[in-house]
């Protein structure tokens, strides 16, 4: 989220909506997550989720969503299972996917420079 637009961002539409479209940096890397290790990727994650807040904390004001919030926990217990279910969600669906690729139900590759 970004208060001005740049030369990097562009639109474009489906039927229905309208969509911009944002490219970072004029380059062409990626992270390749599948060599990380456990602490590697809680690190990532750590740094990705902290990205993410940072750009949602410009999204709105503090207090009226503070104020729809409201003081008890109940949003919060609310975003954390929903997390805990998700990330449960998640690794089935690897562990599925992986198993396809090991039994050859679906093809894998890794792709060069990502």
């Amino acid at each position: 989220m970004q208060p001005a637009s740049d030369m990097f961002l562009g639109w474009t539409e489906s039927p229905k909506r309208q969509f911009f479209v944002r490219q970072l940096r004029d380059i062409k890397i990626s992270i390749r997550v599948e060599t990380f290790g456990r602490s590697e990727m809680d690190l990532y994650a750590t740094w990705c989720g902290k990205a993410l807040a940072l750009s949602h904390a410009r999204s709105g004001s503090s207090a009226m969503l503070s104020g729809d919030m409201g003081k008890s926990d109940v949003f919060d217990k609310a975003v954390a299972a929903f997390s805990m279910a998700y990330a449960n969600q998640n690794e089935k669906d690897h562990s599925a996917l992986d198993r396809a690729v090991k039994k050859g139900t679906v093809a894998a590759e890794l792709e060069e420079g990502a």
